[in-house]
């Protein structure tokens, strides 16, 4: 007796075009369809100045966008998420409290990316409880030295 197999074939947008308006990344598909995120969602590119946003390459299979001079690459999945900044979390309280915080330093800290610490920052991604005692305490560890100055 065989059991049951299931075939699953995907069909995949290519992308045509990226563009950016406001605080927004948009993209535009093969089939016609538009997707748009916050720029939140992709902190190295939020950061980064139009002209070095302006510096996209499509992937050799029209499913990725690449900035090579930023190092940064998205993929047309990350589009479909379609999740919006919720700054009503732990992690963005304590930042929007001291705006002086330097996001990198405060993640090579705790051994993370600097890019994870800003969706965690904007409510893009959601840390661990364990994740935000760590954030928790490179602020207080922070607090000890600037006390100590």
């Amino acid at each position: 007796m065989l059991g049951n197999t299931l075939i699953l074939i995907v069909s995949m947008s290519i992308i045509q075009n990226i563009s950016f308006k406001g605080n927004r990344i948009y993209m535009t598909t093969d089939e016609g369809a538009s997707y748009s995120l916050p720029l939140e969602a992709f902190p190295v590119l939020m950061q980064a100045s139009p002209t070095q946003r302006k510096g996209w390459v499509i992937g050799k299979f029209g499913d990725d966008v690449r900035w090579p001079e930023l190092d940064e690459d998205i993929h047309i999945s990350s589009f479909f998420e379609e999740k919006e900044p919720d700054y009503s979390n732990e992690v963005a309280e304590m930042f929007a409290k001291y705006p002086e915080l330097n996001v990198s330093q405060i993640a090579a800290s705790i051994g993370i990316n600097k890019s994870l610490l800003a969706k965690y920052i904007y409510g893009i991604k959601h840390p661990s409880p364990e994740r935000v005692e760590e954030i928790r305490q490179a602020l207080h560890d922070l607090g000890t030295r600037l006390l100590s100055a």
